[in-house]
């Protein structure tokens, strides 16, 4: 399934976002999420530096998925933002980062969590699919390319 409108909204979609590291990188994205979903800023961006420091999400090919488990949290939830400039990830290639999947489950949710996690991983690991959100003009076309099912585009 490539459908991710259960874990992302259109207005958790960024293009152009523009960070200096991973800090305020972190910040933003869950300034994003606080509106988005209702959560308190503050604690995603903790989450999502308590995870980081067990090691880099940074996984590879300017691609990094930031993930934490958040009490308050009542879905898995998503943010995508398109970087204007890559940043430092210490990513596991050394290559900087310039597309971003951030994540947040509630904290019972191991299995979906992981489930979750595997999905977005999966189609980010998609060379085709990668180019096209780097070439993608606004918000809505990056919101598109993770909503639409390549299944329904091939019919």
């Amino acid at each position: 399934m490539n459908d991710f409108s259960d874990l992302l909204l259109p207005q958790a979609v960024r293009e152009g976002a523009s960070a200096a590291n991973k800090k305020t990188l972190f910040q933003q994205l869950a300034a994003i999420a606080a509106n988005a979903y209702g959560l308190e800023a503050k604690a995603v961006s903790q989450s999502l530096t308590d995870r980081e420091r067990l090691g880099s999400t940074g996984f590879g090919g300017g691609i990094a998925i930031p993930h934490g488990k958040l009490a308050g949290a009542d879905r898995v939830a998503g943010v995508f933002a398109r970087l204007a400039q890559p940043i430092d990830f210490q990513a596991i290639d050394e290559l900087p980062v310039d597309l971003v999947f951030m994540m947040v489950s509630p904290l019972e949710a191991g299995a979906d969590h992981l489930k979750a996690l595997a999905r977005v991983s999966r189609r980010l690991r998609d060379q085709h699919f990668v180019a096209k959100l780097r070439g993608a003009a606004s918000p809505d076309a990056l919101y598109a390319l993770w909503t639409q099912d390549e299944a329904r585009d091939a019919a």
